[in-house]
Order: structure tokens, then C-alpha cells, then sequence
């Protein structure tokens, strides 16, 4: 659970719930991302690039299941000019969550995402993380990689798609 809980934060914040406000839908194959963090008090910084193989059955499976945590709601959410902006509401394990994100799109081949998010009281001595993700299409998935999968830094990849 310590591990989980801003996992699903972020979650919240870059998998929007269905709904007419819904940014672009993602050009399937395989894409790059690279998340930065900074969780506070201390200012430490975690950051780490992947690969992920996706289509719209999977970008669609996830908005579903974000839209099934429990203990989440969506207090406000809009679409325009190219930039999707959501504020989410959690309460996991007796810790309110408080996040603001804005996620601003080139096309259907990149996004840019910066999120910050609040936790009462201090969960695993983190009060607020503040998170950037950068996301961008880089060609068709390897043979072998379906989607969900994710190919690690170290080339690894981890099946985690229906197979």
C-alpha cells in the first residue's frame, strides 16, 4: 500500500474518466515515457523512462478502471484548446489525496503532463508530490510486445497486456 497510493494519484491524474471532455484519443504503438517527481518535505527527486505498447482497447480498459478507485471523484475536469485539466478527490487507507493536473496535447503522438498532488495527513512521510510526464509516439510496438506491455529502461519487457 506505501507504494501504491501515489501510483494511484497519478493514475487519476493521467487517465481521464470517459466523458465528453475527453482529450484526443492516443495514436496506437509504441510510446516513450519519462516521468520526473519530487516528493516533499525533502525535495526528493525520482525520475525514469519506459516504453509502453498501446492501443485504444487498452487506453480504454484504463480509463475504465480509473474511473473505479474506489474512494476517488473527479471534482472538475475541461478540455480545451489542446489542454485537458483535472482536479481529483481520494481517500485511500484514511489519507485524503488532493490532485491538479494539466495535460497539454501535440495532435495524437505526444503529451506533456504536470501534476501536483497533496496528502493529509503525510503518507510515508510524503506531504505533496509534484509530478511531470512526458509522453510521445515512437513507431509500431516490436514483435513479441502487445499492449500493456512495457519495456523497461534495461530493455526488459514486462508482460503485463493480455497474452
Amino acid at each position: 500500500m506505501k507504494t501504491m497510493m501515489p501510483a494511484l494519484a497519478l493514475a487519476a491524474l493521467v487517465l481521464p474518466l470517459a466523458r465528453a471532455t475527453d482529450p484526443p484519443t492516443l495514436k496506437e504503438g509504441l510510446w516513450s515515457i519519462h516521468t520526473q517527481s519530487i516528493d516533499n518535505p525533502g525535495a526528493k527527486k525520482s525520475e525514469g523512462t519506459y516504453t509502453l505498447c498501446r492501443d485504444h482497447a487498452y487506453d480504454t480498459a484504463n480509463r475504465a478502471r480509473a474511473k473505479t478507485v474506489q474512494g476517488c471523484t473527479t471534482v472538475h475536469e475541461s478540455f480545451q484548446g489542446g489542454k485537458y485539466s483535472t482536479e481529483i478527490h481520494c481517500v485511500i487507507g484514511g489519507t485524503a489525496i488532493e490532485s491538479k493536473a494539466t495535460t497539454t496535447f501535440q495532435g495524437d503522438v505526444s503529451s506533456h503532463t504536470e501534476g501536483h498532488s497533496t496528502y493529509t495527513p503525510v503518507f510515508n512521510g510524503v506531504s505533496e508530490t509534484t509530478t511531470v510526464m512526458d509522453q510521445k509516439y515512437v513507431g509500431s510496438c516490436p514483435a513479441g510486445v502487445q499492449p500493456g506491455d512495457r519495456i523497461g529502461a534495461d530493455g526488459k519487457v514486462i508482460h503485463s497486456g493480455k497474452h
